[in-house]
């Protein structure tokens, strides 16, 4: 978490643009501005907070529509003076209804796998008789892991059939399939993405020795 007194506050007349990121998808949410007051609430309570310019008072987001953003980080640019903001949102984030300010489209390139597995998560607790997923879910774990090693050995068909549609939607199959074993397994793509990362910084640290 950033130091408040390391920002250049003087530079904005004491406001600073706050760009909102969803944590998981990388999706841009909306601009905000912060004061000194604004940051230290959002940092003290772990939830977003703006100065609203045109009450000239505290804005906490979402507390009247319930759609709060819980924050996960806060970092400074490299000219200390604008925050990016990585929070959790629990609902829509534009006051229009749309998730994000930026239009309805959804997070962008592999993004949209943590949109996913929010979906999975979300439909866990469904009707079997009209959740695809909850029905899988429901049928256990040994029965999702092996419905994956299917999905696995479908893709490694695929790959051999010279076919990159046939192979794009067979690995969508299985991407769709290990969310949901994810998830029943209570383990998360965040988690697989933090392994891969902890891999990654190794193997760079170690060809930098």
């Amino acid at each position: 978490m950033i130091d408040p007194d390391t920002i250049d506050w003087a530079k904005m007349d004491g406001l600073i643009p706050a760009i909102v990121q969803h944590a998981a998808s990388g999706e841009v949410r909306m601009l905000g501005y912060m004061d000194r007051a604004a940051l230290d609430a959002t940092i003290t309570d772990r939830l977003v907070t703006f100065h609203s310019r045109s009450r000239s008072a505290p804005w906490r987001k979402g507390e009247t529509s319930g759609n709060l953003l819980d924050l996960v980080d806060v970092r400074l640019d490299c000219d200390r003076d604008a925050l990016l903001v990585l929070a959790t949102p629990r609902g829509p984030t534009c006051h229009t209804g749309s998730d994000s300010c930026f239009g309805a489209d959804g997070a962008l390139g592999t993004g949209f796998v943590a949109t996913l597995a929010a979906t999975v998560a979300s439909r866990a607790a469904a009707d079997p008789a009209t959740s695809y997923t909850a029905r899988l879910i429901g049928e256990g774990v040994k029965r999702l892991a092996q419905k994956v090693g299917e999905e696995g050995v479908e893709v490694a068909l695929a790959a051999t059939s010279d076919d990159a549609a046939e192979l794009t939607a067979e690995a969508a199959d299985l991407v769709y399939h290990l969310t949901v074993l994810l998830e029943a397994s209570d383990s998360s793509w965040g988690a697989v993405i933090t392994e891969l990362k902890r891999r990654h910084d190794a193997s760079k640290a170690t060809a930098s020795s």
